[in-house]
């Protein structure tokens, strides 16, 4: 069982108002996809093929945090939309490179695009200040989610 903070403890209203808004948002900007039947995991993969090239599969799901097992689900399923292909590997005809197909590459921009087109009003929409304060908080996000 996870134990809540203890409102006594410091920062555990910031911490939980934190992590409750982040994932509200995340949640919010994952459902603006291209195809929604697309999982999140599905996205993360074909993101990062498409950000960092073809890749094995044993490096593209340790970039993803997953399992091999796990990933070649997804890699399977991504390649039955034609979202990826598998092609040979130049230096070990034993490895597997997976790599976005150019309608892979469509539905990583369009899914950027539409989640732009959702956030970017609504940042246009908060005065000059507030914008800063979130360029500042983005800033520590990221430091807090590569510790």
């Amino acid at each position: 069982m996870t134990e809540t903070p203890k409102r006594s403890e410091p920062h555990a209203s910031l911490s939980t108002d934190l992590r409750v808004a982040v994932n509200r948002l995340s949640r919010t900007l994952r459902a603006q996809k291209a195809d929604t039947t697309v999982s999140d995991a599905m996205f993360s993969a074909l993101a990062r093929l498409h950000r960092d090239g073809p890749m094995t599969l044993a490096e593209l799901s340790r970039g993803d945090g997953v399992t091999p097992p796990s990933m070649t689900k997804t890699v399977a399923a991504l390649v039955e939309r034609g979202l990826v292909s598998k092609g040979g590997h130049g230096d070990d005809r034993r490895k597997v490179l997976i790599g976005a197909t150019p309608a892979g590459i469509d539905f990583v921009l369009e899914t950027r695009r539409r989640r732009d087109g959702w956030l970017s009003p609504k940042l246009a929409a908060l005065s000059p200040a507030e914008r800063r304060v979130l360029a500042d908080a983005t800033e520590i996000m990221r430091r807090l989610a590569h510790q």
